[in-house]
């Protein structure tokens, strides 16, 4: 069995119209999922991807209206790492960025920024044959689109620790700077970065887990794979998107398993994904405390043609 890359990553937002305005106008990518949090369904989950919102580019948030900023440390993910085409690419998203007022930092074949609430990302150009996966953004053109995740760097004070579940349990391969996994159509890279003094703090601008792709076929023999090789698996739990399971990595990173089926048109048509509040049926008969609690968010979709 092989991970197939990144499936989706989760982080925190305090605001989440600031953080609708900033990834789907800034960055450019399409608002695909307009959820709530299944576990406190309060507050919003709102999902931003590519066009036809595939496993790969599925970056998601939780909304704690007013959550303090946070703080990466030891045992959580601290820099996004995606994917572009060029150094073209790079040029035109330090100038994007720089317009908006956002700092960004050039290495080489690299560019990090962070978002306004002090979540980093890093862009690089990576000689890979996964398909790139891009939204559609009128002022973003295509080919320098961002084009999925490439990895996560964690912060972790022993590496070692988390090898033998990384290695034997999860399938994944060493590399100089870390580890990858290799899947049918998708990879995707993890690694560690030695951990700041400071204590992290949980809060907007952090990483909250990383989901890795599995198959639905092979999904219940991964959580058996992960009990075997010392992890403590959660059940399987139906997301109505997707199936998950949970565990935290030895560095203490939480990690999720997530399917690919059913998919985010479970529920409505991909032409409209996002467009309105979207809630798995358990919930459904709380619709209407659910739609008192959140605070209406102003979405349209920026593609060229379309209103």
């Amino acid at each position: 069995m092989k991970l197939n890359g990144i499936h989706h990553i989760t982080a925190i937002t305090g605001d989440a119209q600031a953080n609708v305005d900033f990834y789907t106008r800034v960055l450019g990518l399409r608002m695909v999922k307009k959820s709530v949090n299944q576990d406190d369904p309060t507050v919003y989950h709102l999902f931003y991807g590519d066009e036809h919102a595939k496993p790969g580019l599925d970056l998601t948030f939780f909304e704690y209206p007013g959550a303090p900023l946070g703080r990466a440390g030891d045992g959580m993910i601290h820099r996004i790492v995606w994917r572009v085409g060029s150094p073209a690419a790079l040029d035109f998203w330090a100038a994007r960025l720089g317009d908006q007022g956002i700092e960004s930092e050039r290495d080489g074949e690299r560019l990090r920024f962070r978002d306004p609430e002090g979540l980093e990302h890093e862009l690089g150009i990576f000689d890979v044959p996964d398909e790139p996966l891009i939204a559609e953004h009128p002022e973003v053109p295509a080919e320098h689109a961002l084009q999925g995740f490439h990895g996560v760097r964690a912060y972790g004070s022993d590496p070692e620790r988390s090898r033998y579940l990384l290695e034997q349990g999860m399938g994944f391969s060493p590399t100089d700077d870390g580890w990858e996994t290799r899947g049918e159509s998708r990879r995707g890279e993890y690694a560690y970065d030695p951990s700041p003094a400071e204590r992290g703090l949980p809060g907007a601008g952090t990483v909250h887990h990383i989901a890795w792709g599995s198959t639905d076929e092979e999904h219940p023999a991964w959580r058996a794979q992960i009990r075997t090789h010392g992890g403590h698996p959660t059940e399987v739990i139906d997301r109505h998107y997707f199936r998950s399971i949970y565990f935290r990595e030895p560095s203490g990173v939480l990690f999720e398993l997530a399917t690919p089926s059913p998919g985010f048109t479970v529920d409505e048509p991909l032409e409209t994904l996002g467009e309105k509040l979207s809630i798995p049926p358990f919930l459904e008969s709380r619709r209407a405390d659910i739609e008192a609690a959140v605070k209406p968010l102003e979405y349209k979709r920026a593609v060229s043609g379309k209103s």
